[in-house]
């Protein structure tokens, strides 16, 4: 596996030549990331894998636009964010639904980590497209607002405020769960 930036750029290089070891090498180094953006997204194995075979393909097809690295990682962030995006948009995978309308869980799920709870990966899926790319690359991709923003093509102060709102339903949502759990 590829980790240092001499190697990434040795493999990028040749990439561009024709080297389909080094090309290989470049998507092992950063197919877990792509992967990643889509399954959180999409939360379908299928379509995610489907989404990340598309997004490097479409890197084979643009290598020569690759300027560096650190650009690649990026870009193929940006190109795995819209592709998934594109994905619910174009398939109707995931249609919009309220908050309220996301079904109740039976019981309460027996896990101590919320983040992971089934309960929460629900909210999530149930907010609109862009909220739900706003939140998945903010707390499952770890990145920063202003690299959210870069990725999204939109204000730093537009990613803010989508997840201030996501934020607050989601909230909303879990203490109402709550409450009702206890009645």
């Amino acid at each position: 596996m590829l980790t240092a930036t001499l190697d990434l750029t040795a493999a990028l290089k040749l990439s561009r030549t024709g080297d389909q070891q080094a090309f290989a090498g470049l998507v092992r180094e950063h197919q877990a990331m792509v992967y990643s953006i889509g399954w959180n997204f999409l939360r379908d194995r299928a379509q995610a894998e489907d989404m990340a075979q598309e997004v490097f393909l479409h890197l084979y097809r643009n290598l020569g636009s690759i300027e560096s690295t650190r650009h690649l990682t990026h870009w193929l962030r940006k190109v795995a964010t819209h592709r998934s995006i594109d994905r619910v948009r174009q398939a109707k995978l995931s249609r919009p639904v309220a908050l309220e309308a996301v079904p109740e869980p039976a019981a309460a799920p027996n896990e101590s980590d919320p983040i992971l709870s089934g309960k929460l990966e629900r909210l999530v899926a149930g907010l609109p497209p862009r909220p739900r790319m706003v939140v998945v690359l903010r707390f499952q991709e770890e990145l920063e607002p202003a690299e959210i923003a870069e990725i999204l093509g939109i204000p730093v102060g537009t990613v803010k405020s989508c997840l201030h709102r996501a934020l607050a339903l989601l909230r909303a949502k879990m203490q109402r769960q709550e409450k009702e759990a206890v009645r």
